[in-house]
């Protein structure tokens, strides 16, 4: 969900029949470079997790992730950007024997893969009133609008020879994203709050597998988790921890499987005044086990990510109703088989105003997002 790009130096050692003269040399490296762009661009964005894509993405849940919310129906809506480079190194070799002939073609490929998104998110929910398990239920739906910039510079050399070619390569898409339908089961004992939960990913957003920026990861996905949240309105005291695992479907149309991916999403803020909220945010994403289906020079991907930064949040009244603003932003690091970058999120939540006696500060703030 959403774009994540990346960067990847490739050397890869192949065999072959013997090449003779300099024609077929330049035809094999044109194929080689094909096959490269097509494995690289295939999807809207990066490395491991095909092209560097995965479900879930991170920042997703922040402070007060596992609070109680007031009963009824809220809306989010949010800005996301994004802005992801990379330079790293993935390389594997192989060499292969055909009848009494040997010789290798060595290949180097650089490329440079970087890109921006902006995306618009609309997350309307519902809270039950009516206790589920002895907790409170919620279920939410998630939507994505927006654009994805991409831009691909590669070049790859062989030898002997040398022979290059280069690839050159930048699209924008502006289009829908996949639809991520959520439900969750939050718990309250004191300062303690609990929650778990279950969400996907429909494939329903634009998606090609020939183009370079897409909006949708052409493919379906199961992710579940656990969540903690500890508050003390008095002290104006919080700190969120949700984790969660991610199951990949194949995508029909590469015939590629992501690995099983982990992430943990968290922050830790304190209200200052019954509206005023400043803390930290941060997230690690890490890919448990290798994709299927990839390239076997580019094969196995694993990857990383970590990220950090600041949030500030303000709650008012709307009308009737109660207001929650938020800002948190992420600098990213420990990138490994990912890309990595900044991003920023704008959150705008109106929901129903919370009962007074409950109000010193009041008990935020998702009221239904997949975030905080």
């Amino acid at each position: 969900m959403g774009p994540k790009l990346c960067t990847l130096r490739v050397f890869a050692t192949a065999t072959g029949q013997k090449l003779i003269g300099r024609r077929r040399a330049e035809i094999r490296l044109a194929a080689i470079i094909a096959t490269f762009a097509a494995l690289t661009c295939s999807a809207n964005i990066a490395s491991a997790d095909e092209n560097g894509i995965s479900f879930w993405l991170p920042g997703f849940f922040g402070s007060m992730a596992a609070t109680p919310q007031t009963p009824g129906w809220a809306l989010a809506s949010i800005y996301y950007h994004t802005s992801v480079a990379a330079s790293g190194a993935v390389g594997l070799s192989r060499e292969i024997s055909i009848g009494k002939f040997n010789p290798t073609i060595n290949v180097n490929i650089n490329a440079n893969v970087s890109g921006t998104g902006d995306l618009g998110i609309l997350a309307p929910s519902y809270v039950f009133a009516t206790p589920f398990l002895g907790g409170q239920a919620s279920a939410t739906l998630v939507g994505i609008y927006g654009r994805n910039d991409t831009a691909l510079n590669a070049t790859a050399t062989v030898t002997p020879g040398p022979l290059t070619k280069s690839v050159a390569l930048e699209q924008n898409a502006i289009a829908f994203g996949d639809m991520i339908p959520q439900f969750a089961v939050r718990w309250n004992a004191g300062v303690n709050n609990y929650m778990t939960y279950l969400t996907g990913d429909i494939p329903v957003g634009k998606y090609d597998s020939t183009d370079l920026a897409n909006l949708g990861i052409g493919h379906g996905a199961i992710d579940g988790g656990a969540g903690y949240t500890y508050f003390d309105p008095k002290a104006g005291n919080e700190f969120s921890a949700t984790f969660g695992l991610t199951g990949n479907f194949k995508n029909q149309s590469t015939g590629y499987t992501n690995g099983i991916d982990s992430h943990l999403d968290v922050g830790l803020s304190k209200f200052v005044s019954k509206q005023l909220q400043i803390g930290l945010v941060g997230y690690y994403f890490q890919q448990l086990t290798a994709d299927s289906g990839c390239a076997p020079i580019l094969c196995p991907f694993k990857s990383r990510v970590a990220g950090l930064g600041p949030q500030i949040g303000y709650l008012f009244p709307v009308g009737g109703m109660q207001g929650y603003l938020n800002l948190k932003g992420y600098k990213e690091f420990d990138a490994e088989d990912r890309p990595q970058g900044w991003n920023a999120w704008v959150t705008f939540v109106l929901s129903p105003a919370a009962p007074a006696a409950e109000s010193s500060p009041p008990p935020i703030l998702t009221k239904g997002t997949p975030h905080g």
